[in-house]
């Protein structure tokens, strides 16, 4: 098994460095683009509905519990426990402190699984610098290429850009993905992408930007489960599933631009 390169940074001192740096943008809180300048030391609630300590949905047997950092380190030690091949932080954005504390600990006491960093694309690359060699695998969505979709989806005009700026970062970081003899995945960039109605994705845009300026061996699922729910359901653009026509579309743009991985 290949051993996360956080563990070397736990080693070296250089993971308790980056966590005390992490800590320190929660007294003005600008983790995730949004920056809503909150003072989470203090418990004050900003956007993202967080204060001082992590809100965890979903670590069996636990669920959606606030948790402080030694029950945080002993979730990623009851998970190496069970066997899993890695650690899966599914947004984890707003909560990177919290998490690289409870690192330290579970570092100290042996753990030794691949951390995957599970996100909406949404993300400072500023702040993604301070995983550097800490997170192993990237798994970040890319939902909208236009910003008028963005703001109207999302209430976030500068979405596309940010995210560009996010996976140009996590691919400096950790290359295209490589997986080992299992075909299981130890490092690397993997975006995914749900394809929407009407092209308001903008998967063929997406597809040319990954091959011209990321890699044409950056590893892409394009998804097609979208589903009308909530608020949806009334907006004329977006109440449909994906045809099997414009499914075919993201899979031919994939295909023109040289993406060999998809």
């Amino acid at each position: 098994m290949v051993t996360p390169s956080y563990v070397k940074l736990f080693e070296d001192g250089t993971l308790r460095q980056r966590a005390e740096r992490a800590n320190a943008l929660l007294r003005a809180c600008s983790l995730c683009p949004r920056a809503c300048g909150c003072d989470r030391t203090a418990d004050e609630i900003g956007f993202c509905g967080t204060g001082q300590k992590a809100c965890v949905a979903g670590v069996h047997p636990h669920f959606g519990e606030e948790v402080d950092d030694v029950q945080l380190a002993e979730m990623m030690l009851h998970l190496a426990a069970q066997g899993c091949h890695n650690i899966n932080l599914v947004t984890p954005t707003h909560v990177i402190p919290q998490i690289l504390n409870a690192l330290l600990i579970a570092a100290e006491k042996g753990l030794s699984l691949p951390l995957v960093y599970n996100c909406g694309g949404y993300e400072r690359a500023e702040v993604l610098q301070l995983l550097e060699g800490i997170v192993d695998i990237y798994m970040p969505d890319f939902k909208f290429w236009d910003s008028s979709w963005s703001t109207r989806y999302c209430a976030a005009e500068d979405y596309p850009e940010i995210a560009r700026s996010a996976l140009r970062e996590m691919h400096r970081q950790r290359g295209d993905l490589r997986t080992d003899e299992q075909g299981v995945a130890t490092s690397g960039l993997l975006v995914r992408h749900l394809v929407m109605p009407q092209g308001v994705a903008g998967t063929r845009e997406l597809c040319r930007f990954l091959a011209e300026e990321i890699s044409p061996a950056t590893y892409l699922h394009i998804m097609g489960q979208y589903r009308p729910c909530a608020e949806a359901v009334t907006d004329a653009v977006i109440n449909r599933v994906p045809s099997r026509s414009e499914m075919q579309e993201a899979a031919a743009a994939a295909e023109e631009y040289g993406l060999t991985r998809v």
